[in-house]
């Protein structure tokens, strides 16, 4: 059975019926509304939670592990890419024990370059299981036919992306066309597989900002898992706000109720304008309290970074030496 075929099965054990627009505005809708400032104050409580000094070297080194650093610029280049790989490789080059990123995240059309940099391919010991990470279905607008979109997935696993970031169809989502979101997801999660029968894991992109409402929030999360997404993640960094923490707290309780449903694991990751490992912090110990800290791992959790690792790299080498490092000592991403 293929990962298509077994997400739509346990979809259909989940719904009680097909996913079409009917069953699915019935179960999504039935979901129990989200109370804003009870989530609001959950959040706030849990940020207010302080790491140990003795426990903040093993903070920054898993927040480390698990950045997806991320260039998404129309000027992005090959030689931009490599520089990005190879920090990612080794973000600290005067600290050989720092480890290496989850991943490196482009367009579809860098992959090539990123592959080629990493020296081989995902998994292989000899870059540190640094996964390729593509974003697809014209990304960030998803705004293109679906033989489009399909076509850019396509095109990104065949270069060799270990992982594609999707968008979902936020006008079709909003205008409660929820069973055209679901088969999209799914047309897109059989793009996926590759000539060897394996899979790309898919993240499905919810863009939270353009979604209004914590209800709306709460029921895209589920549509996302039901569809067969391996994660839900919050944002293409493009759209302002992204990612917030009572938005991940949510998606994180979604996460947790789909896991005590069905006994599997659904990865969140938040991405956009995390830029501190103070704020990073915040997101480890809303994971840890809300889905336990066995999520904390790359398979399950990423954050979607472009900047944070430069500033948990210098927060690193204050808790190593006692002084900060001059801005220089970091290279400008």
């Amino acid at each position: 059975m293929t990962t298509t075929e077994l997400a739509r099965r346990t979809a259909l054990q989940v719904l009680g019926g097909e996913p079409d627009d009917l069953t699915l505005r019935r179960f999504l809708h039935g979901l129990p509304g989200v109370d804003a400032v009870g989530l609001e104050q959950r959040s706030a409580g849990l940020g207010t939670r302080s790491i140990k000094t003795t426990s903040k070297a093993w903070a920054l080194d898993t927040i480390i592990r698990l950045i997806d650093l991320t260039t998404l610029e129309g000027a992005d280049t090959p030689g931009k890419v490599r520089s990005l790989v190879s920090k990612a490789k080794l973000p600290d080059a005067a600290d050989p024990s720092c480890p290496s990123v989850a991943a490196v995240c482009v367009y579809g059309d860098m992959v090539p370059y990123a592959v080629e940099a990493l020296g081989a391919r995902h998994g292989d010991p000899d870059h540190g299981g640094i996964s390729v990470a593509a974003v697809a279905t014209a990304f960030p607008s998803g705004r293109a036919s679906l033989a489009v979109k399909l076509a850019d997935t396509r095109d990104a696993v065949e270069a060799g992306a270990d992982e594609i970031d999707m968008v979902i169809d936020r006008g079709a989502f909003l205008a409660g066309r929820y069973g055209q979101v679901f088969d999209q997801i799914v047309e897109v999660k059989e793009a996926c597989r590759r000539e060897d029968g394996t899979t790309a894991s898919l993240k499905i992109i919810l863009e939270t900002g353009e979604l209004n409402t914590y209800d709306n929030i709460k029921r895209a999360s589920w549509l996302g898992i039901l569809a067969g997404g391996d994660f839900i993640k919050t944002s293409t960094g493009k759209v302002q706000p992204a990612a917030t923490l009572p938005v991940t707290l949510l998606m994180l309780e979604a996460v947790r109720d789909w896991h005590r449903i069905t006994g599997e694991r659904i990865g969140v990751k938040p991405a956009g304008g995390i830029r501190t490992s103070k704020d990073a912090v915040k997101y480890l110990v809303h994971v840890a309290e809300t889905v336990g800290e066995e999520w904390l791992q790359p398979h399950l959790f990423r954050f979607g970074a472009s900047s944070l690792l430069n500033d948990v790299l210098l927060q690193r080498q204050k808790l190593t030496t006692g002084h900060y490092s001059g801005p220089d000592y970091v290279t400008i991403d």
